[in-house]
């Protein structure tokens, strides 16, 4: 039971929530359902788990502060499941977060059978006893050298070394093939090569010699590093052998395997050359040299610039005067030699004409090249801006030494059935279930006793991951390519493999980036939470969830300060009688329509070719513009490689110049019909509370310039930034324009109080007596977007970027809001409304990805509508969507898959939704097809 929580909108509001159920929390955005679920519920459980620790330890954790709520009866401990704790780190990848590349590599630890590098040969390893058995059986009666290798294959004089050797009493040593004896200040070439052993014994292999033989060979093993060479004097005939892993033939050996000889993130097992990151970065010539037609005077060497009167291009003059060229010539007649003495500098003194000490005497220095600049700036200068200047002549790719696979090249030659831990990281979840199955079949008996308990671990694991609907990824993906979704359904998987019982599960919309086929096997994972003896709660707006509940509490009836109460409460069957926006849609009394007429476009399109990144099948796209275009198919079937990997860098690049690269394509047609793309994500608006809607839409630099206009502000002479909370001069300073002040309670939670010195206004009294129609800045601030429509309505530079927020439906939040507090739905709403409030050319190209994130069915409908005037304004709408909401009413539909991961990467069908819907292969088809079939039944009806 909550009683009296008011955190946020909500209005003082009791509500029960039953134990060990399936509680679906929806209404619509911005109307409370976070507020109760996370601010109130899960950070009430946070802190009382908190307060179990010693006041000592609670003094090093941070701000705990208890919500604003009368009391929480019968709470059990619990586990949010958020959509925002993506990992950005490179290292973390979905098979550490699950866990299972933990678990593989044990397995491989303890069960992998190693291979040499050089040969193939399985490796072999033996006991002293063996060892020395093996020798009398090898070399039975013949004349033998024992010996100790001590340098193999690397560069040295190694005097040093033989000076040791000779002073340990040896006489001999084979060097490079050969065996030498040991001479005072010998030495050998120290630029090549060498293989060196110690002659530690010459004698028979017989019986009478076996004491001999055994003391030879622990001594060999000794200096040997537990590698023996033994050789018949006669023929040459050589073998190797070791306590350790030991390739037969060439004798290389392999460390005792452990866990961390198969991570990434240890240096035992990374690889050197990229350190476990897989990627290496190196300079980009094709970056440097945009146009080899143009001279270096005329910007040919796109970092230098254009000809300037400095240092460098006086170097490069020289280099000219030597090789042949001069500043006008084309780069692409510059000889090789020359290029290669700029680009990459020179060994050599150059003579300068110009000094620049001012002189005219010739001048020596050297010459580093323009590709050392880059790199110094990149690696050694703090500045961001250097950084990023060096950035852009940078290009990523696989690492040569280990081919992406992050690991050293001994941890590769580990195998179990013909496969390196890399390659199962590389296969898709559903590839990987397929490998194991009847995986004890096909190892040996000691794998198989070994290896059966950790083959089970990962076995459930690997099921978990595909009954929430992720077999399309692979465990070497890294984390910070997974969507909100995506990381959030696999943090579901990891909770339903600890099996856990009695624990409250909060989880914030786990629906998102899921394909409707999908959703079931979602719905199922969280009932099996559930029944294990969980409580689940879950806030979401999709149907299959809401219908599949055992208890709903839809939030309403508006959202901001006219939302935050219990609007209905009970059962499914409960929520459909009542008289809600929910239950309304939800019945099919309410619904979005779908248009009478698709529109024709403007008969131009865009050509995308041959695009083949991550899983693309060579796909071909047509992307007709001036129509509002959806882009759908299962998770993971290349939606967001083909539009966010590939069309939107290309359009970037040719439009503004943007770093990132496209994915591999061969040609694009139609960019002369477009001249601006804008793309709006789901990332959030800023992470500090002084980030808020209208210092991120921009509209806050025109108030502030409107209050600077006014006769008040002119005579005290302020200027805009007198209006900013950011900066002295206007803020009040006690609190920094922060509103609130931070008091530190020692062994208590600290807690946000209202600024005593400016009452939570942010500026100090001489700015606040600065008014306009009554009020002031901070007013202002304090507004409803709805508001601050009418309030400015003579103002059009303002009103429009805020009409532009009320028409995506966030007329409820306040101009001042801080971003931190907005969920994802309003966060990308307000960027949305950002980019309408910008003017559009008509030849606009705006891609949103998965605008529908955290929206109800009425948001949905606002948001279309907005969506749907850009269009009629001739502009260009793609959209990535699972929502049929949006599928039924887009203008051209382009469905890939069949399926996800390596199924996928094809374009099935593409057409209107009535097209679409008639294909046999599509998964989206089946679904759009029952969603037009009903509309048109309740039509007729």
């Amino acid at each position: 039971m909550v009683y009296g929580a008011r955190v946020h909108n909500l209005q003082n509001i009791n509500v029960e929530i039953p134990r060990n159920k399936l509680t679906v929390i929806t209404g619509l955005s911005g109307s409370g359902k976070s507020s109760l679920a996370f601010d109130t519920i899960y950070a009430e459980g946070q802190r009382r788990y908190i307060e179990t620790f010693s006041a000592y330890a609670r003094s090093f954790l941070g701000n705990m502060e208890r919500p604003d709520v009368d009391k929480i009866t019968g709470l059990s401990p619990v586990i949010s499941i958020e959509q925002k704790t993506t990992n950005k780190n490179p290292r973390s990848t979905v098979g550490t977060v699950t866990e299972i590349y933990d678990f593989l590599r044990l397995l491989y630890a303890r069960a992998g059978e190693a291979f040499s590098y050089e040969t193939g040969e399985k490796m072999v390893k033996y006991t002293d006893e063996q060892i020395l058995k093996l020798i009398q059986e090898h070399f039975a009666g013949k004349r033998i050298l024992v010996m100790a290798p001590v340098v193999r294959g690397r560069k040295g004089h190694y005097r040093e070394l033989f000076e040791q050797i000779r002073k340990k009493g040896f006489l001999y040593a084979r060097i490079d093939g050969e065996v030498q004896e040991l001479k005072y200040n010998m030495r050998v070439d120290r630029y090549k090569n060498h293989f060196i052993e110690i002659v530690v014994d010459r004698l028979v292999a017989d019986d009478d010699s076996k004491k001999r033989l055994k003391e030879s060979v622990q001594m060999a093993m000794k200096h040997g590093h537990g590698i023996t060479l033994v050789m018949e004097n006669e023929t040459d005939n050589l073998k190797y052998y070791s306590r350790q892993l030991m390739c037969p033939t060439t004798g290389i050996s392999y460390n005792e395997p452990a866990p961390h000889n198969f991570s990434f993130n240890s240096p035992q097992g990374a690889c050197p050359k990229c350190n476990g990151l897989g990627q290496v970065a190196e300079i980009d010539l094709e970056k440097i040299i945009p146009d080899p037609n143009l001279s270096i005077a005329k910007g040919g060497i796109a970092p230098l610039g254009t000809q300037k009167n400095t240092l460098i291009f006086w170097q490069i003059e020289s280099l000219g005067e030597k090789y042949g060229f001069t500043l006008k010539s084309p780069v692409k007649d510059i000889p090789e030699d020359g290029l290669n003495a700029v680009l990459f500098g020179t060994n050599e003194r150059i003579q300068l004409k110009n000094s620049p000490l001012g002189s005219s005497v010739n001048y020596m220095m050297t010459y580093e090249g323009v590709v050392k600049y880059i790199d110094s700036q990149r690696d050694d200068n703090p500045s961001k801006k250097a950084q990023k200047w060096a950035n852009q002549f940078i290009k990523e790719k696989a690492c040569p030494e280990c081919g992406g696979s992050r690991l050293k090249k001994e941890s590769l030659y580990f195998k179990i059935d013909n496969k390196n831990i890399s390659e199962l990281a590389q296969m898709d979840i559903r590839e990987l279930d397929t490998w194991f199955q009847g995986l004890e079949d096909r190892i040996t008996d000691r794998q198989r006793k070994i290896g059966t308990e950790v083959i089970k671990e990962i076995r459930d694991r690997i099921s978990f991951l595909m009954d929430v609907g992720l077999e399309y990824l692979s465990l070497d993906r890294t984390s910070r390519t997974l969507s909100g979704g995506e990381s959030q359904r696999i943090r579901l998987a990891t909770q339903i493999g600890s099996q856990l019982v009695n624990v409250l599960y909060i989880l914030d919309e786990p629906s998102i980036g899921l394909h409707h086929r999908d959703n079931l096997r979602l719905i199922n994972s969280l009932e099996q939470l559930r029944d294990t003896g969980n409580s689940v709660i879950v806030v979401e707006h999709d149907k299959d969830m809401m219908l599949a509940a055992d208890y709903v509490v839809d939030m309403g009836p508006h959202a901001g300060r006219h939302g935050g109460e219990v609007v209905a409460i009970g059962s499914p069957e409960d929520i459909l009688k009542a008289n809600t926006l929910t239950s309304k849609y939800l019945s099919g009394e309410a619904e979005i329509a779908v248009p009478e007429n698709r529109r024709d476009g403007n008969e131009q399109s865009l050509k995308l070719r041959g695009c083949t990144g991550h899983n693309l099948k060579n796909v071909n796209a047509e992307f007709p513009l001036g129509k509002l275009i959806c882009i759908t198919g299962v998770s993971g079937s290349g939606k967001s490689s083909l539009i966010n990997g590939t069309l939107q860098p290309i359009l970037s690049q040719h439009f503004y110049k943007s770093v990132k690269d496209p994915l591999p394509y061969k040609k694009i047609e139609g960019l002369e019909n477009l001249d601006k793309v804008v793309q709006v994500d789901q990332s959030p608006l800023g992470r500090t509370p002084r980030s808020n809607p209208v210092t991120y839409t921009g509209v806050f630099s025109d108030i502030r310039a409107l209050f600077t206009q006014l006769p008040e502000a002119k005579i005290r002479g302020y200027k805009p930034g007198r209006f900013s909370f950011n900066v002295k001069g206007g803020r009040c300073e006690e609190c920094q324009g922060g509103g609130l002040k931070l008091i530190e309670m020692n062994f208590l939670p600290d807690v946000y109080v209202h600024c005593d010195s400016c009452n939570g206004k942010r500026y100090n009294r001489e700015t606040l007596e600065v008014r306009y129609k009554g009020k002031s800045i901070s007013d202002v601030l304090d507004m409803t977007i709805n508001q601050g429509v009418e309030f400015f309505e003579h103002m059009p530079s303002i009103v429009h970027k805020l009409k532009t927020l009320q028409d995506v439906g966030l007329g409820y939040i306040t101009l001042g809001q801080s971003s931190t507090t907005l969920s994802g739905g309003e966060s990308q709403r307000v960027k949305l409304a950002t980019e309408l409030s910008k003017r559009d050319t008509g030849k606009t190209l705006y891609i949103l990805d998965e605008p529908t994130t955290g929206l109800h069915f009425e948001d949905i409908r606002v948001l279309l509508e907005v969506v749907n005037k850009l269009v009629d304004r001739g502009n260009t709408v793609i959209v990535i969507e699972h929502n049929m909401d949006v599928i039924k009413v887009a203008d051209h539909v382009i469905d890939l898959g069949p399926e996800g991961g390596k199924g996928g990467g094809e374009i099935l069908c593409a057409g209107t939704p009535e097209t679409v819907s008639k294909n046999k292969k599509s998964y989206t088809a089946k679904f759009l097809k029952m969603e037009l079939a009903q509309l048109k039944s309740r039509a007729e009806n």
